[in-house]
């Protein structure tokens, strides 16, 4: 609970303090992979990493890690300069050999993206057989569903985006239907299912404790409850590695 409430704490400056929110949800990040993988000279890619808070921590747990992200003001955001081992790049179409990864992580990305799929496809495609995907995303049904524009996206997305413009005098950062989709957990949990070459090492609402993880079996609830979902997955020995 106190890991949590943390968390949340935190969260609640993501806009006003981004370094403090960023880098401690990138601390946990990191603590919470390691309890899956060993990262000491493992190959990581951060998948939409922006200005590098996991990357640094990563490379501070042992990793050699390449931040891809397609937009080169995220990645600027902190102090004005891309970090050094940025690569520019599209989550849907990953910059990365097929196979050549031990740990592909995204955090809070793919609600994002247009083709959620595509880009978990693209995530398996990078990561080495026995490797490690982490991926974790804001659920569209959460409270914090609309980012910005919650909880009127309750009412949907459009009319949520449409009524912070009117107040605000400008379009929301997360902008439904541009940079911002409803993934559904029922969706990426088919997903999974539908796939051959993973196995599903861990499904669990990844800001919450440990004892909630019951609730990401419950439809619906899981929607609303979960928050956030980490998947962790484990690519297949037998998966191949080209395409």
């Amino acid at each position: 609970m106190a890991r949590s409430a943390a968390l949340f704490a935190a969260f609640r400056a993501e806009q006003t303090d981004p370094d403090r929110f960023y880098g401690a949800l990138a601390r946990d990040t990191v603590a919470q992979l390691r309890s899956y993988t060993a990262l000491d000279r493992a190959v990581v890619v951060d998948v939409g990493g922006g200005p590098g808070y996991f990357a640094d921590e990563l490379r501070a747990a042992g990793a050699r890690c390449v931040c891809v992200d397609p937009d080169p003001a995220e990645l600027r955001l902190r102090d004005g300069r891309a970090p050094d081992t940025a690569i520019m790049g599209s989550a849907l179409r990953l910059p990365v050999r097929s196979g050549s990864v031990d740990v592909c992580l995204s955090s809070n990305v793919l609600e994002h993206v247009p083709e959620p799929a595509a880009m978990a496809a693209e995530m398996v495609r990078a990561t080495r057989p026995g490797g490690l995907v982490y991926l974790s995303y804001t659920l569209w049904l959460s409270p914090w569903g609309g980012h910005e524009t919650s909880p009127w996206h309750y009412l949907g997305g459009r009319y949520a985006a449409e009524r912070f413009a009117r107040r605000n005098g400008r379009r929301p950062k997360n902008d439904f239907g541009r940079t911002m989709f409803a993934v559904s957990a029922a969706r990426m949990l088919r997903w999974v299912r539908a796939r051959s070459d993973v196995e599903a090492v861990d499904v669990v609402p990844r800001y919450l404790p440990r004892w909630m993880k019951p609730v990401v079996r419950i439809p619906l609830l899981r929607e609303i409850v979960a928050w956030n979902l980490l998947l962790v997955l484990r690519k297949r020995t037998d998966a191949p590695t080209a395409g």
